[in-house]
């Protein structure tokens, strides 16, 4: 069989364009494809809403990938280690009360199971804005090509709705800051240094509806409360992703 390299081309093309219109207007928009940004997705596609995950850069995993200064293991703590097992990662304990699971093995499977549960992704695209009309309500996202803003063409946007957005894009907690810029009831305080056992043990109570739909997860959320970070110890994310899906399943009453 010859290839035929216009329909190659067709193939990518069409059915891209038809995940997209298809994805302009969406239940829950996840920001940010790390560790609490795909559990959060996973268990939201389970429950059937319709999700799309950006990931402005090429790769999913955010900082889990590269694990503790590129050597690719991470250290989940006891409370979290029942995720572990619901997404089936590999683990093994060490010391009391700490588990450690290889970070490429803990990426992809929480990618896998995104994918099972039907989220889409849209890599390599950047949130540039956010909509909010007369409502107050944040209902949409502005989107651009992440080499666009890179190189600092000035290409427009083009927009998705979402009924809510979550916002797991890490320390710099970028859809908290766009509505904080534009005069939303938002203020994003920034991280403290290091300080493992106080930012894991806070991360829930910070994880919440900071804005009328826009919830925060993961280091997003501790940037906005002014939180501690906590280097490469992951369950606090994955358990910060649980429950920010509970809040959005919660506010929208699935």
């Amino acid at each position: 069989m010859d290839l035929d390299e216009i329909a190659i081309s067709r193939a990518i093309i069409g059915t891209q364009m038809e995940k997209l219109l298809e994805f302009m207007e969406m239940d829950v928009a996840v920001v940010g494809g790390g560790p609490s940004g795909l559990t959060a997705a996973a268990l939201l596609g389970k429950k059937g809403l319709s999700v799309g995950l950006i990931e402005k850069k090429l790769s999913i995993g955010g900082g889990m990938w590269g694990g503790g200064m590129m050597l690719p293991r991470i250290v989940v703590q006891e409370q979290a280690k029942r995720l572990l097992e619901q997404f089936d990662i590999a683990h093994t304990p060490y010391g009391s009360g700490y588990y450690v699971a290889g970070s490429v093995e803990a990426v992809s499977k929480l990618t896998a199971a995104a994918c099972d549960a039907g989220v889409e992704f849209f890599n390599l695209i950047s949130v540039e804005d956010v909509m909010i009309r007369g409502d107050g309500r944040l209902s949409g996202l502005v989107v651009n090509w992440s080499p666009v803003e890179m190189t600092g063409l000035h290409v427009d946007p083009l927009t998705m709705g979402c009924r809510i957005a979550v916002d797991a894009t890490g320390h710099d907690a970028v859809l908290a800051r766009l509505v904080e810029k534009k005069g939303g009831d938002v203020k994003v305080q920034g991280e403290g240094f290091m300080w493992a056992d106080r930012a894991e043990s806070r991360i829930i109570s910070h994880t919440k509806e900071i804005y009328p739909g826009l919830v925060v997860c993961g280091m997003a959320a501790n940037a906005v409360a002014g939180e501690h970070r906590m280097g490469p110890i992951f369950g606090g994310m994955l358990l910060s992703g649980e429950h920010a899906a509970k809040l959005v399943a919660r506010a929208l009453k699935q």
